[in-house]
């Protein structure tokens, strides 16, 4: 019978225990017994297990060997603090306060941040445990430099780590299909069901939950935002191509102003693609730019409603141009976030300065903003921090309170073992409570066994080392705990002459450890992001709601505030930056929520998703949309257009609340009336505020859904009219 594989991630786990084992056994064992040095042979030990496994380290091996090299700067800064703070319980304690809450705060910075946090804390909880000895500083950082010179030729050098797939390559993959759907379709090939599934692929690849940590474009700079703002707007090209691909009235009769922008759109994408891969030199976004604003110049000509004019094709003609101008604007907009993220541009001129707000200012004026915009209780990097300073704080307290011998070990329990929701934290401290006994009971029986011989020790911590590093990741927190009882007792014991009282101390420090985090993990957020989740969207969506308002009101001409054009201005600004204020909130948030194990919308409640989604749809419309208006329209569009969109802003409103089976949003449609009478000019841009508000209310519909196999749930209605619809 064949075996079967292992599976990546144990083959992952396996390579990385083969890394931190070499580098920490030639770390420990030559400053032991080499250059007799105790204090520096623990620090050895300690700082490639810290970021080698404590800390999920995202990427390949060159990429964790940098994200160490960048943090060793910090781990020896904290090492010293936590060396100099060691002097009283009080300090440490303070220390321990103030430093577990910046440095699990600065994982807003991003996934590489985010994945060293757990090791930098451990060595601030290392060096500030008794005895105060600050002569012997020089030693620990010789040791920390040590352990972490080794980890960093072992990452490069042991098994290396593969390189990640970077973010830019998914995103220059999916221009290469949409610039090749473009070009079929400005041959004529639109009606294509075919291309359609695989545009929304594409699409589907493209999101942040399907690309490696590594990789995510999630950081403050100004090249994660360009990518993120790239990604997304690719996104909205390959969907708005798919719609047009699965329209059957889609081929229609030759267009060529569509046609020729379609062509434009395909070379645009072709380039930007080519610039992601290194290949071309990044495109501005000035000749895409100029042919949409020729476009849409020109694509309300064709659209004549007088006498004898075909009403049915010319409408059906601007809704076309309308869906195309879509993907032609998003298409920029991917363009242009490019050549802000890798081609240097601090500006984007011609285009909606608040789409690239992030393009001018400096880097450290974006990570400040980053930390301020999260400086809320409704964030879950904020929560996550607060709960993280007060679990070490208490953890610090009671070691030193109760005088514990190897106190530290308290401290690593709570954080290892801390979860984001009581429930998570339960569960894990429960395996791991079980784990360390066990564990202690092997370890107690070692000790006995081995006596004072300390080459068993040294024996037998380098195979212990190696199975519990490979073991513990994939086997969960009993195992994890279990074997690094092994660990840590196979080691302190070459330290030191060593009973088994030392393992009956492993086990009372980490219970302790355990009820502090769960303590903490009750008192402090104990549902986590799943409660944070849907305040954070319904935050997101109320705030949509003026947006929406403002914005049509912007249109077709009307400031929609008792001031004037003016004071409508400044509402359409405060509203946008409300809402993309609230938008990062709850998507932090959400992307918590999937790690805590937060369902899918098959699995019942709402599509968080798919919220995120319509919002950012909405803002993305609010940059664009007062952009194609062309005079203000006739009083019976106006009123149409700002009763169509108070009507969505309610079910907006409305669907902030979740009701059960959701709402079910349906904006009057353009009446056929109001089409005739529009001037030419206008009824393009009525054309769009209609597409605009269907396509809001229809992901806003889905929301509350059973997902996209599942039957159609009951919904609570929104009183909406319908509007004539115009004739067949």
């Amino acid at each position: 019978m064949p075996k079967r594989p292992l599976s990546p991630g144990r083959v992952r786990a396996a390579r990385q225990s083969a890394r931190v084992t070499v580098a920490s056994a030639a770390g420990f064992y030559g400053a032991l017994y080499l250059l007799d040095q105790p204090v520096v042979a623990v620090y050895a030990l300690f700082a490639p297990i810290a970021l080698g496994v404590l800390s999920p380290v995202p990427g390949g091996g060159r990429d964790r060997a940098r994200t160490v090299l960048f943090a060793l700067p910090v781990a020896l800064a904290l090492t010293a603090l936590g060396t100099a703070l060691a002097a009283t319980t009080a300090s440490a304690v303070a220390g321990m306060l103030v430093i577990g809450f910046a440095v699990s705060f600065a994982s807003a910075y991003g996934p590489a941040a985010a994945g060293t946090v757990p090791g930098l804390l451990l060595f601030y909880v290392l060096a500030c445990f008794p005895p105060y000895a600050p002569d012997t500083l020089p030693q620990r950082l010789g040791g920390l430099l040590a352990g972490v010179a080794l980890l960093v030729l072992c990452e490069l050098l042991v098994l290396p780590a593969p390189p990640v797939q970077p973010y830019r390559a998914r995103i220059a993959a999916a221009l290469d299909v949409a610039a090749a759907s473009a070009l079929a379709f400005a041959q004529g090939h639109r009606h294509a069901p075919e291309r359609a599934r695989r545009l929304r692929e594409e699409g589907l690849g493209l999101r942040l939950s399907q690309a490696p940590p590594a990789s995510r474009p999630t950081g403050a700079g100004r090249t994660d935002r360009g990518l993120a703002q790239a990604g997304a707007a690719t996104r909205r090209v390959l969907d708005q191509l798919a719609r047009t691909a699965e329209r059957p009235d889609s081929a229609t009769a030759a267009d060529p102003p569509s046609e020729e922008l379609l062509r434009g759109v395909a070379d645009g994408c072709a380039a930007t693609a080519g610039a992601l891969r290194g290949t071309r030199a990044v495109p501005g976004p000035e000749a895409l730019e100029e042919m949409v604003a020729e476009f849409t110049a020109v694509r309300g000509r064709a659209s004549g409603t007088g006498p004898g004019t075909d009403v049915r094709a010319s409408r059906r003609l601007l809704e076309f141009r309308s869906g195309l101008l879509v993907a032609a604007v998003s298409a920029l907009t991917a363009q242009a976030a490019v050549a802000v993220a890798i081609g240097g541009r601090r500006a984007a001129p011609g285009l909606p300065p608040g789409q690239f707000w992030y393009a001018g200012p400096s880097t450290a004026r974006l990570l400040a903003l980053r930390l301020t915009g999260n400086l809320t209780l409704r964030s879950v990097l904020f929560q996550n921090a607060v709960r993280t300073a007060l679990g070490l704080g208490a953890a610090r307290l009671v070691a030193g309170a109760l005088d514990l011998s190897h106190g530290f070990w308290v401290l690593l329990a709570v954080l290892t073992l801390g979860r984001t929701t009581a429930g998570a934290t339960w569960s894990t401290v429960r395996s791991a409570a079980v784990g360390t006994l066990v564990g202690a009971l092997a370890a107690g029986a070692l000790i006995f066994e081995a006596g004072g011989t300390v080459e068993v020790y040294a024996a037998v911590l380098v195979p212990v080392m190696f199975v519990a590093f490979s073991v513990g990741p994939v086997a969960g927190p009993a195992w994890a705990q279990g074997l690094f009882t092994l660990v840590v007792a196979a080691a302190f014991s070459q330290l030191a002459p060593a009973d088994w009282r030392l393992a009956e101390t492993r086990l009372l420090d980490v219970l302790t450890g355990c009820t502090i985090g769960l303590v903490c993990g009750v008192l402090a957020w104990p549902a986590g992001a799943h409660a944070e989740v849907r305040r954070g969207v319904a935050d997101a969506l109320r705030a949509t709601a003026p947006l929406v308002r403002v914005t049509v009101s912007a249109v077709v001409g009307a400031s929609g505030t008792s001031g004037g054009p003016r004071a409508g201005h400044d509402a359409a600004d405060q509203a946008l930056r409300l809402t993309r204020h609230r938008l990062r909130i709850a998507e932090g948030a959400y992307a918590q929520y999937r790690t805590e194990g937060g369902r899918d919308p098959a699995g019942g409640g709402p599509d968080w998703h798919l919220a995120l989604n319509c919002v950012s749809h909405a803002v993305t419309g609010s940059h664009w949309l007062p952009r194609q208006a062309y005079g203000p329209a006739p009083p019976e569009a106006v009123r149409w257009a700002r009763e169509s969109a108070e009507r969505l802003a309610s079910a907006m409103d409305g669907a902030a609340g979740f009701p059960p089976g959701g709402v079910r949003a349906a904006p009057t449609p353009l009446p056929h009336e109001v089409a005739v009478a529009a001037p030419v000019p206008v009824l393009p841009a009525l054309i769009d505020v209609d597409t605009w508000l269907r396509t809001l209310a229809a992901e806003l519909t889905a929301v509350g859904g059973s997902g996209p196999d599942g039957p159609p749930p009951p919904v609570r209605a929104v009183s909406v009219s319908r509007g004539p619809a115009p004739p067949p």
